[in-house]
């Protein structure tokens, strides 16, 4: 079995608010949550709740196996947000191939969502991408606007449309990317 848990959070959070591990991110940074949870690696034992988390939230859910798969990708990064008995709040998909980094899914409880969960989860995969990458892309629900807000909050802009991407029921992709350049963030939009 592939195990990364012995590895320290990347994250960890609090009443106080999200402080990132010195040892591993190199910066801290203050937000506001008032539930406590960690940011670890997708290890084998988070892949049922995840399945479970998948079938709540999306109409074409990724599967055990699929899951299961992306361990052993080494293109891939799927990342946990765990509340402090191990179970998962949240999860998040990155696969990055040469500079170029797609996100798969960002996926949290219903019970979790408005703590701050996905954009502990988002913000991992952009401290990242400033570092390893030119650009993140995804698609998102035309429909899911809070799924748009938090993009946007992340530096995230409308870089196109997939007509009928979506399907169950049918609906158009938003494409979102943010784009990164020698280690620093682009800031010309457009």
């Amino acid at each position: 079995m592939n195990s990364y848990r012995e590895n320290r959070p990347l994250l960890l959070a609090g009443a106080g608010g999200l402080v990132y591990d010195k040892k591993n991110m190199g910066n801290i940074y203050v937000g506001v949550a008032d539930m406590y949870y960690e940011i670890v690696p997708m290890d084998r034992g988070h892949i049922p709740q995840i399945v479970e988390l998948e079938k709540a939230c999306f109409s074409m859910p990724w599967t055990e196996n699929m899951l299961d798969d992306a361990l052993y990708d080494s293109q891939a990064s799927f990342i946990v947000a765990e509340d402090g008995e191990g179970g998962v709040l949240g999860y998040a998909g990155l696969h990055a191939i040469l500079d170029e980094g797609y996100i798969d899914n960002i996926a949290v409880e219903e019970a979790a969502r408005r703590h701050g969960v996905a954009s502990a989860l988002l913000d991992v995969f952009c401290r990242f991408a400033q570092v390893n990458l030119a650009f993140l892309t995804l698609e998102v629900r035309a429909s899911n606007q809070a799924a748009i807000a938090l993009y946007e909050k992340h530096g995230f802009v409308q870089a196109g449309l997939r007509k009928g991407y979506y399907q169950h029921p049918r609906e158009d992709a938003i494409i979102m990317t943010r784009e990164f350049g020698d280690g620093t963030e682009n800031t010309e939009q457009g």
